[in-house]
């Protein structure tokens, strides 16, 4: 896993062979952070909720592209540990990881996101309903953004809030406002 990115650009973190989280590739990831900052200015006092965190390779390119505050939900304990490391080894109290259920965190929030990051597993049955649960719970601020990884078989289109959809190869990205 690589940052792409800011003042951690070109760091390297082995993922364990043990993980089952599949990173968003180099490819995707640099792509999809070319569009981003069309939108967002990451160094403006962002604040980035990074759901599904997996290997944290979207929290750290965040804090790499200095982000204010960066909050990972992690439900794997393994996954959980490994985010933490990262996060201790580059020395920084912008992210906080939290071990626990991304839909208990999405309907307990009251925190408000400038941006917010979705890469939950492509099988996951719920998966279609992500983009309005965070609209439903209030968790964009005003002109914020949603970007959701999924599959190719998921259609957002009709979503009031749709904004675009990005491929790069059998990644795709639903941008949500």
């Amino acid at each position: 896993m690589r940052v792409i990115s800011g003042i951690y650009k070109r760091r390297r973190f082995d993922v364990p062979r043990t993980f089952k989280a599949r990173p968003t590739t180099d490819f995707a990831k640099e792509n999809l952070f070319n569009v981003l900052n069309n939108y967002i200015d990451f160094e403006e006092g962002v604040t980035a909720l990074d759901l599904f965190a997996g290997t944290g390779s979207i929290s750290i390119e965040l804090v790499s592209r200095g982000c204010d505050r960066v909050i990972s939900i992690e439900k794997d304990p393994a996954h959980h540990s490994f985010i933490c490391k990262i996060m201790k080894e580059v020395q920084t109290d912008k992210c906080l990881p939290i071990r626990g259920d991304v839909f208990k965190f999405i309907k307990n929030s009251r925190e408000q996101f400038d941006f917010i990051f979705a890469d939950p597993p492509y099988a996951l049955k719920e998966l279609e309903t992500i983009p309005e649960l965070i609209f439903q719970n209030n968790l964009l601020k005003e002109g914020g953004l949603l970007v959701l990884e999924h599959g190719k078989e998921n259609k957002f289109e009709e979503n009031p809030h749709f904004l675009e959809r990005r491929v790069y190869g059998s990644v795709n990205f639903s941008l949500f406002r």
